[in-house]
């Protein structure tokens, strides 16, 4: 029997995730800045794909402050696994932009999502480039450290600015080709590496469409359940086929909805907003 959770029991979640995404994040920025060569105890994953010592103490950290609080939780993580549950899930990537985090480019984060049957009730992003925390709860909006944030009102593709993610699951030619064309609009163009960045700044506004063709659910989830409180528009697969398999996101500024249309229909989805 799924478990139901009344609004005060999602509330007190979405606060301990804002602490602990807080504090997780800035002990791995401390940790990050500190760090003599070799202590990071980098691992490949894959080609271009890395974990550290500091991915898995700050996947342990968020676990265990999250789970003594709520023990009946489960918990995802992109490190040690796990699966969803029939009472709420913990979704998390511990550093999302492990590359840039290895190298020093502050364009990282730490994302937190708390889903419960088909929905994301909550999304918390600690964003350490600005050293702030992103966060919304189904149907309430979204925040940067309390203040409420709103997806652009663009309209002009000659004055928007795009964030287009890549990994090597998927074609890098695809990848040119849309760039190409999005550029051909107009469009100014940025490659971060870590979806939940680039997911937020479709939330404040500071870009208009954020996409990648693949992606874990622990890199979207959070970032997704902001942008759309932020009144972006959001395209993905289902929650269940994404916790199981990745897939797709496409979040944009609504206003230039005609301009994005094409990505839809290439991925085959729809786009909702809150």
């Amino acid at each position: 029997m799924p478990a139901i959770f009344d609004p005060s029991a999602i509330q007190a979640r979405a606060e301990a995730a804002i602490r602990v995404a807080r504090q997780v994040g800035r002990d791995a920025a401390r940790f990050r800045q500190e760090a003599k060569a070799g202590t990071l105890h980098v691992e490949n994953k894959g080609l271009q794909d890395f974990v550290t010592v500091a991915d898995r103490q700050a996947e342990k950290a968020i676990r265990d402050g999250l789970l003594a609080q709520f023990p009946e939780d489960t918990f995802m993580g992109e490190e040690s696994g796990g699966q969803s549950g029939t009472a709420g899930t913990w979704v998390v990537d511990p550093i999302d932009g492990t590359t840039n985090y290895i190298r020093g480019f502050r364009h990282w984060g730490v994302s937190i999502a708390f889903l419960n049957e088909d929905h994301i009730e909550i999304g918390v992003i600690y964003d350490a480039a600005q050293d702030r925390v992103f966060h919304a709860i189904r149907g309430g909006g979204a925040f940067k450290d309390g203040e409420e944030i709103h997806a652009a009102v663009t309209t002009d593709p000659s004055q928007g600015m795009i964030i287009l993610g890549h990994s090597r699951r998927t074609s890098f030619d695809d990848y040119q080709a849309i760039s190409k064309r999005l550029y051909e609009r107009g469009m100014d163009y940025r490659r971060m590496g870590a979806a939940a960045i680039g997911l937020i700044r479709v939330a404040e506004g500071v870009a208009d469409l954020y996409y990648e063709r693949h992606l874990n659910a622990w890199d979207m989830l959070a970032g997704v359940l902001i942008a759309q409180e932020a009144g972006a528009k959001v395209g993905m697969p289902g929650l269940r086929d994404l916790l199981d398999d990745g897939g797709p996101v496409i979040a944009y500024s609504a206003g230039m909805e005609s301009e994005f249309a094409f990505l839809l229909n290439l991925e085959g989805l729809v786009a909702s907003s809150r």
